[in-house]
């Protein structure tokens, strides 16, 4: 089996979004290769609205969004918030004043010694391994 993922929000919000981020997922969820914090799906949910709007989609329009983002929840394996609370301090010292409120992601990967996929570029320098959504379906290959 390969080494799991962990997925941060904004690839949670582009997999309910389009295509490029979804199929993976749906591709390989199946094997539990995906991880993600709570965190991730409450950062989704709450940007998830805006961005919508952003786009003027109606309020059923975004109810259909957020449903498919509670589809996510049920085929990745979300990890409780406490396994990675200990390891805060150390992510927040590896992002270094680069939006430390995103050090439940590099926490996860910590955790389970494996890498990260985002599109987030505060995370780069972080001493973890990093995937984007270009790059992500080469890391099964």
């Amino acid at each position: 089996m390969a080494t799991p993922l962990v997925l941060d929000a904004h690839i949670l919000v582009r997999a309910v979004l389009g295509t490029r981020a979804a199929q993976p997922i749906r591709g390989y969820a199946p094997r539990g290769i995906f991880l993600t914090g709570e965190e991730a799906f409450e950062d989704a949910a709450t940007s998830l609205p805006e961005v919508l709007a952003r786009r003027g989609l109606d309020e059923r329009a975004t109810e259909a969004v957020l449903q498919k983002l509670d589809a996510l929840r049920r085929v990745l394996q979300v990890i409780p918030a406490e396994l990675c609370a200990p390891l805060e301090p150390r992510a927040k010292e590896r992002l270094g004043g680069r939006d430390e409120d995103d050090w439940p992601y590099l926490a996860l990967a910590l955790l389970f010694d494996c890498p990260l996929w985002t599109e987030d570029r505060d995370f780069f320098g972080c001493g973890i391994p990093l995937w984007t959504t270009d790059r992500v379906e080469i890391y099964w290959k």
